[in-house]
């Protein structure tokens, strides 16, 4: 059986205080990574970074023995029915709910705005703005509240954790992002699967850390999701990423550690941030957002240790800082001693 956090644990990770937010624009497609450009002007190679800028899982799930057909023929049905089969009980999706997996959540984002006529969406920010971006790339009209044709929500939300309830959720066209909520499975919005026009994403590279796998899922309105499908073409995901993601889907033992393990590595970086002189703004156990008095300082500060972090053009003040590798955490300790 899964643990359960605690309400009073799970709040902790979702603290907002909402101050100095500034709507960000659809345009604006920032994002974690890049330490490569980084290295470029820092120094260092790459391989002597440690990357915060992102929210992937440092410790991955362990990549099973695949079998040789998963690299050399096509995937087959079967190897595909039992990854969505896997992923259906592991998020315990609803009858009468459509699921595909694809080949990133990403992949899925840029395909949705598609699903339905051009209208107005609600994107209530800031958040993860790939979907913004696709909307607007559409021809979509991106707004923050209102009622409106389409509505995205990410839950929890990427930068600050905050979850949504059921009721804010709605619009005849439903996008409910899932992408980090597998830290957290108690607050999932699945049961809102079952309403027409409604769509939840997965991602499989942030909780079991394989981002390089290029795998998520769409869970939710049959017709949607079996237009999705017919968007996608046959084979979306490769023959390896079918048998991982199937064996990590069933291997709830490590969901399981895995979660301990999270929530006590983020009580440690919150230890250690705050006591640089940070405020905690929110999160999740698998990113943590801070408000600094100057977030590019900080990440300069960084950077010149070969440590990369994330700061956001909408707030100069904000701060987000993923977990180490097991072996980095004496590095950031001295560079922000």
């Amino acid at each position: 059986m899964r643990k359960a956090l605690d309400r009073a644990a799970l709040l902790r990770f979702h603290r907002s205080n909402g101050r100095g937010i500034i709507m960000q624009q659809p345009d604006q497609r920032d994002h974690g990574g890049g330490v490569d450009a980084a290295a470029a002007r820092f120094g260092g190679q790459r391989a002597d970074w440690i990357d915060l800028s992102t929210g992937i899982n440092p410790q991955p799930y362990p990549i099973p023995a695949l079998p040789a057909d998963a690299w050399n023929a096509l995937p087959d049905a079967a190897a595909q029915t039992a990854l969505e089969d896997a992923a259906r009980a592991f998020w315990q999706v609803p009858a009468g709910t459509a699921l595909i997996a694809v080949p990133g959540a990403s992949s899925a984002i840029a395909r949705i705005p598609a699903l339905a006529p051009r209208g107005t969406v609600r994107i209530p920010g800031p958040t993860y703005n790939e979907h913004a971006a696709s909307f607007a790339d559409s021809g979509w009209e991106v707004v923050e509240e209102g009622n409106t044709d389409a509505a995205v929500h990410v839950h929890p939300n990427n930068p600050d954790g905050r979850l949504w309830h059921a009721t804010q959720t709605t619009a005849p066209l439903s996008i409910i992002d899932e992408s980090f909520c597998d830290i957290i499975p108690e607050a999932t919005l699945i049961a809102q699967a079952t309403t027409p026009g409604t769509l939840i994403l997965k991602s499989f590279g942030k909780f079991w850390g394989l981002a390089g796998l290029r795998l998520g899922f769409v869970i939710g309105d049959p017709a949607l999701v079996a237009e999705l499908r017919r968007m996608l073409g046959p084979w979306p995901v490769s023959g390896p990423a079918l048998h991982i993601g199937a064996a990590a889907l069933r291997d709830t033992d490590w969901a399981d550690a895995t979660r301990t393990r999270l929530a006590a590595e983020a009580d440690r970086l919150d230890t250690l941030v705050t006591g640089a002189g940070a405020e905690i703004v929110g999160g999740t156990p698998l990113f943590r957002l801070y408000e600094v008095d100057d977030a590019q300082a900080w990440q300069v500060r960084l950077a010149e240790q070969h440590i990369w972090t994330r700061v956001f053009p909408y707030n100069p003040r904000w701060l987000r800082l993923g977990l180490p590798v097991p072996d980095g955490w004496a590095r950031l300790e001295q560079a922000l001693a």
